[in-house]
């Protein structure tokens, strides 16, 4: 096996596949990279059993500046051959095999020789055949995903929570992900045709595949299959397996009616929470509390740490009406909601003191809700 290839070309794919491989797995192998070498490309692989990330450098593409002189595959220890390319001197780095399973590594003046393992030992790509195939742009993809993935749980008590339930059905993406202590859901109309599928993607999966679409202009190509799902863009395939099990039904805990509302700029209101934080985070419950005087037409936050002092804060609002209230919550849940909207105004329902409450964008109230439980002070 033997072959050049441009080395910044080479790095960023490289970086790709690393955000599948683990330094913690109970199948030694999987701490390495597979590299296939073939007639007319680089096929490169990394994986810790839940996503696999498979990306290819083909000799067409210019840019890889590929010259391939002899095939043949192999395993290297991911993160050390990583550091060894991201430092090589040259333009170029030239790949080598001759004997047994020691590469050669060689870029200018500077040369590696490292161990590898039998590709032949590396597990074998979940197959996904005669799967249907979903296109959802790129960037739609990734709001969905970077707008409710705040909520999805860090427990693994439930393991189902740690992931975020996902439908197609009715021409429509339905995701939804919820910690029992807030919900995010995010609805998108999107051409399915006559699929219909309903499944739980780990989180992790999610995090990693929004930072990899991150750049990606055209569409993203789904299939689903029984325990896993693909997700196919530019030269990339990135696999996920399912969470076993039922979601729980969640559209019942999101509030039909409300007694008390608030309509507010998202950036100003966020702002705010930042600042009564400063002080809800030395304090032992990390609570803030909002009183709403719709007679009045006042909002006001605080907090408090006993050790430090208080804070104390007068909000601007669009609109208030309804009962007057006062609610406590957590506030780094209520920042990743508002984070989540961007730069927009949000109408905030609620209907008790005690019961969720929800966070919607004014001008899309029926397809984003952001839902916070309050927190029980007295």
């Amino acid at each position: 096996m033997k072959f050049t290839i441009n080395r910044v070309s080479f790095i960023n794919e490289l970086n790709n596949v690393l955000r599948a491989i683990s330094s913690k797995t109970t199948i030694p192998i999987l701490t390495g990279i597979k590299i296939v070498v073939e007639d007319n490309q680089v096929v490169l692989t990394g994986s810790n059993a839940d996503i696999t990330i498979q990306t290819t450098l083909s000799v067409t593409n210019g840019e890889t500046a590929l010259t391939i002189e002899e095939p043949g595959a192999i395993v290297l220890p991911a993160r050390f051959f990583s550091e060894i390319v991201k430092k090589l001197p040259d333009k170029e780095v030239t790949i080598e095999i001759r004997d047994g399973f020691q590469a050669k590594i060689s870029s200018g003046n500077a040369e590696f020789k490292i161990n590898g393992q039998d590709a032949n030992n590396y597990p074998h790509l979940p197959e996904i055949e005669n799967a249907a195939t979903i296109a959802v742009p790129a960037d739609l993809l990734r709001d969905v995903i970077e707008q409710t993935r705040i909520a999805v749980s860090k427990q693994e008590s439930r393991p189902i929570l740690t992931g975020i339930h996902v439908k197609f059905a009715d021409n429509q993406l339905t995701a939804v992900a919820t910690d029992s202590h807030r919900l995010a859901q995010r609805k998108v109309a999107l051409p399915t045709g006559d699929q219909t599928y309903d499944v739980v993607i780990p989180g992790n999966s999610m995090t990693e595949l929004a930072r990899m679409i991150a750049d990606v202009k055209d569409d993203v190509q789904v299939q689903i299959a029984e325990n896993q799902v693909l997700f196919q863009f530019g030269n990339a395939l990135f696999y996920s397996r399912l969470l076993e099990g039922m979601y729980p039904e969640t559209s019942r805990l999101i509030p039909e009616t409300a007694d008390t509302t608030i309509e507010l700029d998202a950036g100003k209101f966020l702002a705010a929470i930042d600042r009564a934080s400063l002080l809800s985070h030395q304090g032992h419950n990390n609570v803030v509390k909002l009183t709403i005087d719709p007679d009045n037409n006042v909002a006001n936050i605080s907090g408090d740490s006993a050790d430090v002092g208080n804070v104390e804060e007068n909000i601007s609002a669009d609109k208030i009406e309804g009962a007057k209230l006062e609610i406590s919550f957590n506030p780094d849940y209520m920042s990743d909601a508002l984070k989540s909207f961007g730069q927009t105004t949000v109408l905030i329902s609620f209907t008790s003191p005690l019961r969720p409450f929800t966070l919607v964008p004014t001008e899309d109230q029926e397809n984003f809700v952001q839902l916070i439980t309050p927190v029980r002070t007295f």
